[in-house]
């Protein structure tokens, strides 16, 4: 059985109530409940900002303008605001959407609008795929702290097919991502070499990760010195 990682309201309001009043630091709860500490930050920030519905799962792409996007992470990168100030300011969904547009900024990549229309087509139209197809899209996005609309991205599948299966996936593990439908069923056995190359893809997934909170947090210190001097 996989790593449970689904959460309920009550839950994470039970570990943003012990942060928030000083019973443990966010790094002892992530630590606790088994998340990183980005996903706490963002649990923290949508509550601060909506409530109770802050913490509710979302199921909805939201789009931003191509100057919204530039705007908040200049924001960061350029005046050194944090993180959860510029998503407040910008009504951006939480910190690691934010977080992803700045790791393409890092990187010399064009940070475009999501166009409705093509948002819209690529949320209601997905593709068939593999049993290991689907293992290998879950792993990535909960590398990626269930960032759907990354792994849509990533993947070329519908925003709805990568939430369904990453909540099958928490709810009965491997078995979850089965598909039963038809006489002539795909092979859904992984080979020892298949988990190796998905575990060896995890990893990789994770190193990005971590490499783009790196790269963030580099230049906020250069940032900080340029100031400072």
């Amino acid at each position: 059985m996989s790593k449970r990682v689904k959460f309920s309201v009550e839950e994470k309001l039970f570990s943003i109530n012990q942060v928030l009043q000083s019973k443990t630091s966010i790094h002892a709860e992530t630590k606790r409940i088994g998340v990183g500490n980005n996903t706490l930050s963002d649990w923290i920030f949508n509550y601060e900002r909506e409530g109770i519905e802050g913490l509710k799962e979302r199921k909805t792409w939201t789009r931003y303008s191509e100057e919204t996007k530039k705007a908040a992470v200049k924001a960061v990168v350029d005046h050194g605001q944090s993180l959860r100030r510029v998503a407040k300011k910008y009504h951006i969904s939480s910190s690691s959407v934010l977080r992803q547009w700045i790791s393409k900024y890092t990187k010399g990549i064009e940070i475009k609008a999501t166009s409705k229309g093509s948002a819209s087509s690529k949320m209601n139209q997905g593709r068939k795929t593999t049993y290991k197809e689907r293992l290998e899209i879950v792993q990535y996005t909960i590398a990626h702290e269930l960032d759907y609309g990354k792994a849509m991205e990533n993947y070329q599948v519908s925003y709805q097919q990568v939430y369904s299966w990453v909540r099958k996936y928490q709810s009965l593990g491997e078995e979850g991502l089965k598909d039963g439908r038809g006489r002539k069923k795909e092979s859904e056995e992984l080979t020892e070499l298949d988990r190796l190359k998905l575990e060896n893809k995890k990893l990789q997934a994770e190193k990005e990760q971590l490499e783009m909170e790196v790269a963030v947090q580099k230049k906020l210190r250069e940032i900080r010195e340029r100031f400072n001097r």
